[in-house]
């Protein structure tokens, strides 16, 4: 059997948004799903039977990931880039 190998990569500077009220730390460059799930946030948003939503896809096809970012519902964090000072909350679906 092969073994697998990861690749390494440089992170860009760090950057800190709020979800849910708490800080995260992200990385310039990656995705604010990828910092959520690094942060072992539980859930993006909850369904409307209230059971949680992570990412699925994480490649913007799915939707489960959607989160409210400053305001503007229905954001795929799985495509939309962690930056310093976005106010993100989870997703309540109605």
């Amino acid at each position: 059997m092969t073994e697998a190998r990861r690749m390494t990569a440089t992170r860009g500077p760090a950057v800190t948004f709020h979800f849910e009220g708490q800080p995260v730390t992200g990385y310039c460059g990656e995705t604010l799903a990828t910092a959520l799930l690094a942060a072992q946030v539980s859930a993006f948003g909850l369904t409307r039977e209230g059971t949680p939503r992570l990412p699925f896809c994480n490649m913007g096809t799915c939707f489960d990931c959607v989160v409210t970012v400053d305001g503007q519902r229905l954001v795929r964090a799985c495509l939309t880039e962690a930056r310093d000072g976005l106010c993100v909350t989870r997703h309540q679906a109605t």
